[in-house]
Order: structure tokens, then C-alpha cells, then sequence
């Protein structure tokens, strides 16, 4: 079977593959959810949910830093990588092993559309009931348009473009990302930026804490920052069906 994946790669699936690969860890959980947690024979050290995972599958590396040996040794079928989190060497590399769809998540369709694509060769359990949920829970306006700087890294300081998951996410709830005309992850410099209503300082990838919100409040005094599940943002797949409830309870956090 010849399939398309979300970058416009065609690889060659000869059999339904039973053993697994998966180097994004939001998509690892979507294939436990679509009943494959049996067929996963590997994942990366940030494939934390489920918790169990990583005690009955192989941890063959980080996302950026993939050990090919480990995951030769696991002998897969189809390894699932995503075009941002995971290098172009490592995945042309891990094309010599095997089959690679290769994800590139925008927006929720996307992940629909990756459920309906891999489950033409994946056993997939519940897949109709997971995509319904997810078209139920995309998130609802909530906001008032107010402007949002929305960091994931510091040193440099580092925010969110137009073209990402998470811009999609703050659209989609009404919020406006001053650095929506940018693309991918572009750094900050704070003296060529207005303060905008709100700073959003993400768990993740680099784990914001009050220690970083209060110093973002000594540069920012008529900002309002916040700390917010960066998982919440940017994880695509069944954790999508909990984003109206955090929305509603972030909005709650920030208007009261």
C-alpha cells in the first residue's frame, strides 16, 4: 500500500505493521487511546503519557537526539516522527530501517486527517469515537481579542509564529499573538516590543516558573503573565478532547 504522509513523502506499507516506532510523544498517547500501546515497541524519554509506557517499550533517544541502534534493535514496521520535532538527518536516517510518516499538526483537522490516513494500516480501536470527541472539543472563543506574547524558552527568549499549533490554539480561543506575522519560533528582543494584555509563559519546553513570571513582571508592569500548561497548547491528539475545560478555567484565572 502506498500512502502520503502530512509533508508529501509516499512510502511503501507492504503489510499492516504491528510493531511501532513513535518519536512525538502527543501522538504517542493518541495510539494508546486508538488501542496500539501493544504494538509501540518505542518511544522517546518525553513519551510521558501514558506514565506506564516506557516500562513495556523501548526508550531509544530524545526527539532531536534519536539513537538509530536502539531503534534498529526494535526491529519496527513504521516509525511515526513529526517534521518540527524531529530533525530531517534523523528522519531520512530512519528511512533506511523502515517505513517514516512524517506528521506536520497545524491545526485540529490535521489530526483528523492523520487519524484517517494511518488508519488504513493501523488496527485502529475507537478511532471514530476519538475523532468525533476532538471535532466536539475544538476550543471556543473565550477572549476578547486582547494581544498575548506567548514564550516557550528563554536565553534567548524565544515566542510562537502564525504557522504553529499553539497560534492556532490562541486564535481559536481569542486571543491575538503579536507575533502572528512571523513564522516557526522567533526570538524576542523586549525593547523593540509593546506591552501587550497578556504574557503566556509555557510548562514547556522550558519549564517556566514563578521565579520566571516574577521577573517577566519587573519588565512588563502593565502586562498580565500567566503560567499555563504549555501540554494544554501545543500537544495535538486525544489530549485535545480536555481544552475547552482548561480554556474556560484559564479564563477564570485571568478575568477574576
Amino acid at each position: 500500500m502506498i500512502i502520503t504522509d502530512q509533508t508529501g513523502y509516499t512510502l511503501t506499507v507492504v503489510k499492516k505493521p504491528l510493531r511501532i516506532v513513535s518519536l512525538v510523544p502527543s501522538i504517542t498517547e493518541l495510539l494508546v487511546d486508538l488501542g496500539l500501546s501493544k504494538n509501540i515497541v518505542g518511544v522517546t524519554k518525553f513519551c510521558v503519557h501514558p506514565e506506564n509506557l516506557k516500562k513495556i517499550s523501548t526508550v531509544i533517544g530524545g526527539t532531536k537526539k534519536v539513537n538509530i541502534e536502539k531503534v534498529i534493535a526494535v526491529q519496527p514496521e513504521l516509525i511515526i516522527s513529526n517534521k518540527e520535532e524531529n530533525t530531517e538527518k534523523t528522519i531520512e536516517e530512519l528511512r533506511q530501517i523502515c517505513p517514516v510518516y512524517t506528521t506536520d499538526i497545524s491545526t485540529h483537522m490535521d489530526i483528523i486527517h492523520f487519524i484517517d490516513e494511518l488508519g488504513s494500516i493501523l488496527p485502529f480501536h475507537q478511532a471514530e469515537y476519538i475523532k468525533a470527541k476532538i471535532k466536539l472539543s475544538i476550543p471556543q472563543k473565550l477572549f476578547k481579542n486582547e494581544s498575548v506574547l506567548y514564550l516557550i524558552w528563554q536565553d534567548p527568549y524565544m515566542t510562537i509564529g502564525g504557522d504553529t499549533f499553539i497560534h492556532h490554539n490562541l486564535s481559536l480561543i481569542g486571543l491575538n499573538n503579536i507575533f502572528g506575522q512571523y513564522q516557526r519560533y522567533p526570538e524576542v528582543n523586549f525593547n523593540q516590543i509593546d506591552a501587550p494584555n497578556f504574557i503566556f509563559l509555557s510548562s514547556e519546553p522550558f519549564p517556566f516558573r514563578v521565579k520566571h513570571k516574577e521577573k517577566i513582571e519587573t519588565l512588563f508592569p502593565d502586562s498580565q503573565v500567566v503560567l499555563v500548561n504549555g501540554e494544554a497548547f501545543s500537544w495535538y491528539g486525544t489530549r485535545l478532547m480536555n481544552l475547552p475545560y482548561y480554556f474556560k478555567e484559564l479564563k477564570k484565572e485571568i478575568y477574576d
